[in-house]
């Protein structure tokens, strides 16, 4: 247990050092040099628009936090289900794979007025459809070359087996691609939710973190506005943490399993 804390501690600590180092810095840059707050704010001055906003900044979170939650779902499955057609059927690999392309390569400032424009501005469906089309490409990319790498005699014994193409997926592929699964998970997930915030800032509810950041700023509450930025950031950390203890829940009974036997 002690040598467990001690590697956690060996893990974290850099990181965290690192970070108290550079907090440090910017408070004795911005208050011993008198930086304008319009250009850089303490962070205590941030620290405490943050206590002092607390509520608003929860509400603003969780509204993005739904949308990017949502996307990110809508865009897994969609990616995985599209990755597994794409390698059983050449075909649907050849037209899912450039549409995948597509999708990646439009900007999300040129797809969210957009879709804003097509729905009503009482809706958060853009802002989801932003963030399950941002999710869908690094989803079925992984995916597919998780599928694409299972061992040949695997599949082969399978098929000695008598087992059908479908079945072969998913007892076969679909658990040996989760390495892969989860790298695009891991780019995905903080990911929706920049997608979610960027698509607020063109329109549509004012309820969510981009809206805030806008506001604050149009009404010169620069520290304000950089504490909306700091819940973003938590926001999109607490998503890639989710996606690091889902991948570590699956990995877990196959361990498990390995050292039973």
């Amino acid at each position: 247990m002690r040598a467990n804390g001690f590697s956690m501690l060996k893990t974290a600590g850099p990181p965290v050092l690192f970070g108290v180092t550079i907090l440090m810095l910017w408070q004795v840059l911005t208050v011993a040099a008198g930086v304008p707050s319009f250009l850089l704010p303490a962070p205590t001055a941030i620290a405490d628009a943050f206590s002092a906003n607390f509520d608003a900044i929860l509400k603003a979170a969780t509204a993005t936090g739904a949308n990017a939650l949502i996307g990110l779902l809508a865009g897994a499955v969609l990616g995985i289900a599209a990755a597994i057609l794409a390698v059983r059927f050449a075909v649907v690999d050849g037209l899912l794979g450039a549409l995948a392309a597509g999708a990646a390569a439009v900007p999300i400032v040129a797809l969210a007025p957009l879709l804003n424009s097509m729905y009503s501005t009482t809706t958060d469906l853009p802002r989801r459809l932003v963030a399950a089309i941002v999710v869908f490409f690094p989803v079925f990319v992984s995916t597919a070359k998780g599928l694409r790498q299972v061992p040949r005699v695997h599949a082969d014994l399978m098929t000695a087996y008598a087992a059908g193409g479908w079945q072969i997926t998913r007892t076969v592929r679909l658990p040996a691609a989760l390495p892969h699964l989860f790298t695009g998970l891991r780019i995905a997930a903080p990911g929706a939710v920049i997608a979610a915030i960027i698509a607020e800032y063109f329109g549509g509810l004012q309820h969510g973190l981009g809206s805030r950041i806008t506001s604050a700023a149009a009404n010169t509450a620069y520290p304000r506005a950089w504490a909306y930025v700091v819940a973003a950031m938590v926001l999109g950390l607490a998503f890639l943490a989710a996606v690091l203890l889902l991948e570590q829940l699956t990995r877990r009974p196959r361990t498990t399993l390995w050292r039973s036997k």
